[in-house]
């Protein structure tokens, strides 16, 4: 099974992943951004603001993520932002194909605690997440918040939202909001 976590730039995804990996037997994390560094050196040539928009990243994602699960088993844990309803739609696809099914969590917290968090980042950092605010506004408002099971985190530590999505993944179907 993969767990992808999704959301803006600075809410928390990298942190829930850990904590939540530590929560599930067999769990793993799978940082998908190695496999868009890796195709960087082969189609930096390419024009393109974000490694997603290459086809390859988004196959191989699927390639690894499939492979990966069928050599040692268990659970995933994608720590990825994907604000295109496209690429999701490729990537869900191609999980699909391979039969691996997967849970799809958005981590959302309001913006006024978002701002404070990415004012807490390194200035190398800061500003390209804060570029990403409003595409992130845009794309959970037209389709990811429908797309995916929604997990408040304003007020809430990350052990916390991944002790959550640990018990929903206990539970059966598919929820859409998380609220709590």
């Amino acid at each position: 099974m993969i767990v992808w976590l999704n959301g803006t730039f600075g809410a928390g995804k990298t942190t829930t992943a850990g904590e939540l990996t530590a929560l599930l037997p067999g769990a793993r994390i799978f940082d998908s951004e190695y496999v868009g560094f890796m195709l960087r050196h082969v189609l930096d040539d390419v024009p393109h603001d974000d490694f997603q928009e290459w086809t390859p990243w988004r196959s191989l994602t699927v390639a690894t993520a499939r492979d990966v699960l069928a050599f040692v088993g268990g659970t995933l844990v994608i720590p990825q932002t994907v604000l295109v309803e496209q690429y999701w739609d490729e990537l869900a696809a191609g999980f699909a194909a391979a039969g691996v099914p997967v849970r799809h969590y958005v981590l959302h917290t309001d913006p006024a605690t978002l701002r404070a968090r990415i004012l807490g980042d390194t200035e190398e950092i800061r500003a390209w997440r804060l570029d990403h605010v409003e595409p992130y506004a845009r794309a959970f408002d037209a389709w990811l918040s429908g797309r995916a099971t929604v997990v408040p985190t304003t007020g809430r530590p990350a052990a916390e939202v991944a002790r959550w999505i640990a018990g929903d993944l206990l539970r059966p179907g598919e929820t859409q909001a998380a609220r709590g």
